[in-house]
């Protein structure tokens, strides 16, 4: 902004976020009414003085009453949207998700897997359902450190986007092509969220897909920080009470340590800049460590613990279930249209057992 004062997504959203966790904090505490009123006619004041002409006021104070509007905003925000129950009915389009769900789960179970606990983890991989998981297979991923695969988050339906991504390249790379396929990848992504619940992970990649999707087609540089910071105001607007889920911070902190820390880590390999296997064992390692630094200490705080073997289970589960979610994908479409080779079958089957076997010797470390 020319001759005023600007301020970047980055720093909207961490006022707005300031605000809409205490606001969130005070909002069932009926003693903090005096504190309310005072900041209500504080905000109100601010509001105006902001929008006086800029002859009439300093830059130095709008620069000052900028944070404390974003502020006040987000506290308001925390303070009217936190508690709100959801109403009991639903939409048609829930419904239209909850039961493509349902039918998914049950083709799962439908295929003639010979290992019992790959349909099981294929439920929980694609659908978020861990009812039917063992109590082994929880255990193997939990001791091994790797609890945050069977959770449904971002990492899922990243992969899963990544791979419809490439599917849709089938439709061309015409102006009206491109159009066509960010339309159906996004109306994909939203469904696909409505399908396994819309957990505050979820939601947030999902938010990072559409914003993302429609900063493409309107041709404007995609910054991913500031992507992620919009999703982060977006999703705290619609539902402030979010900030206090687990799922929430954890996928946010990952999320800031991918795009803070991991340039920087990766940077440090000397090799060439062409295909090079040690390169992307590099980078993988560097996005594992880079995750582990900024959700570590929320994670101490909520378990006083840290897994040990963080590194080893990222290098060589992460891939894996890429891989596994790819096969189970083709399997069960390719089941459901009658065309599904055994081969297949097997290749899903024999890949399920193998990241469970692998989670289990490192967990035995």
């Amino acid at each position: 902004m020319k001759g005023g004062m600007a301020i970047s997504t980055e720093g909207f959203s961490f006022f707005f976020v300031a605000g809409v966790a205490i606001g969130a904090i005070l909002a069932n505490n009926t003693t903090h009414f005096y504190l309310l009123s005072g900041i209500s006619f504080a905000a109100a004041w601010l509001l105006l003085a902001a929008s006086l002409p800029k002859r009439l006021l300093p830059d130095m104070i709008r620069i000052a009453i900028l944070p404390f509007m974003l502020f006040a905003t987000g506290f308001f925000t925390g303070i009217t949207g936190s508690g709100v129950s959801s109403p009991d009915s639903i939409t048609f389009p829930e419904k239209a998700a909850l039961g493509t769900v349902s039918r998914l789960r049950s083709l799962i179970d439908e295929i003639p897997f010979a290992h019992e606990g790959t349909a099981p983890l294929l439920k929980a991989l694609l659908t978020g359902d861990k009812s039917s998981l063992s109590k082994e297979t929880v255990a193997v991923f939990r001791s091994s450190g790797a609890s945050h695969l069977l959770a449904l988050s971002g990492l899922h339906i990243g992969i899963i986007y990544l791979i419809f991504k490439r599917l849709t390249f089938l439709f061309g790379n015409s102006p009206s092509a491109k159009i066509l396929r960010g339309v159906i990848t996004v109306l994909f992504a939203g469904f696909f969220t409505l399908m396994v619940g819309g957990s505050p992970s979820i939601v947030r990649a999902f938010l990072f897909i559409l914003i993302s999707e429609a900063a493409s087609l309107l041709h404007r540089k995609r910054d991913s920080l500031k992507v992620l910071c919009l999703a982060l105001i977006i999703q705290l607007s619609i539902s402030p009470e979010v900030i206090f889920s687990l799922g929430f911070q954890l996928s946010y902190a990952a999320m800031l340590g991918i795009f803070l820390i991991f340039p920087w880590l990766s940077s440090f390999y000397p090799g060439p800049s062409g295909y090079d296997p040690m390169h992307k064992i590099w980078e993988a390692a560097a996005l594992s460590i880079s995750c582990q630094v900024t959700t570590a200490p929320i994670a101490w705080l909520y378990f006083h613990s840290f897994p040990k073997y963080f590194l080893l289970t990222n290098l060589l589960a992460i891939p894996m279930t890429t891989c596994l979610i790819g096969t189970s994908l083709l399997t069960i479409v390719l089941y459901a249209l009658g065309l599904c080779p055994p081969l297949f079958i097997q290749l899903t089957d024999f890949l399920s057992r193998l990241l469970t076997g692998i989670l289990s010797i490192i967990g035995s470390m």
